[in-house]
């Protein structure tokens, strides 16, 4: 499924968003806070904490669940994204959290490129 326009603009507009994977009984983990960017027509998220994140492992091993910024909320599925956005997923990163220069390091280089999920709108 595609995300619908308008919501993927909220969120890659956001600073920061919730996200949340599916438990095997189906119910939704506690939301963790993180920062994402959409690239083209595609939203992706990164763990700036490597691949022994908690909510980055359950993300992938769950491959559903949700996120969240102020009253929208949206279902989705969690794939490993490939390598060709990583140099554009870098730029997004880099240009919309520029502020936060001295943190932004921890969600750019190609040391993550094989941590960053393609999140994709299912309903």
């Amino acid at each position: 499924m595609t995300w619908n326009p308008d919501t993927l603009t909220t969120f890659g507009d956001a600073d920061e968003l919730g996200i949340s994977s599916t438990r095997p009984d189906g119910s939704l983990r506690p939301y963790i806070t993180i920062w994402g960017v959409r690239v083209g027509d595609d939203f992706f998220v990164r763990s700036a904490h490597g691949s022994d994140n908690g909510w980055y492992r359950r993300a992938l091993a769950s491959g559903i669940g949700s996120v969240r910024t102020g009253s929208v909320t949206q279902s989705v599925s969690f794939e490993q994204a490939g390598p060709e956005v990583q140099e554009a997923v870098d730029a997004e990163y880099s240009r919309k959290y520029a502020r936060y220069a001295s943190i932004v390091g921890s969600v750019v280089g190609e040391e993550l490129h094989d941590l960053t999920i393609r999140v994709v709108a299912t309903d």
